[in-house]
């Protein structure tokens, strides 16, 4: 993020541009694809968010940094939990979602459609 200032939006902002992955940029050098955020008028940084494949692995590494170990590490039901919540939050939409999080979970992908049938049957 350089010649960018510590300004407090920018403090504010950067936990969650850290969170989905995104890259911070001065607003100047924002492309079509980025997000320039403003603060009472002025265009203060600008947010490259990542491709949503990406976005899926740096989810799947937070979820293991959370948990404090590999997800391949956890029993049948954390690894239907981890499923869950990755649902609601669209990672099956993304292209190879079920083999990238089946390959985190250690598990086959048919296991990782029987994690979410068995969440639509309930």
């Amino acid at each position: 993020m350089t010649g960018l200032g510590e300004e407090p939006f920018i403090a504010a902002v950067k936990p969650l541009v850290d969170a989905i992955g995104g890259e911070m940029l001065p607003p100047d050098e924002a492309g079509g694809d980025d997000v320039v955020l403003a603060w009472e008028g002025v265009d203060v940084v600008a947010v490259r968010l990542p491709q949503l494949a990406d976005s899926l692995d740096h989810i799947l590494a937070a979820m293991e940094r959370r948990r404090g170990r590999p997800l391949s590490e956890l029993d049948r039901r954390a690894k239907q939990e981890v499923v869950r919540t990755l649902e609601a939050r669209g990672a099956f939409s993304v292209r190879h979602g079920v083999e990238t999080v089946a390959s985190a979970l250690g598990v086959s992908r048919f296991t990782v459609y029987n994690y979410l049938n068995r969440e639509k049957g309930s």
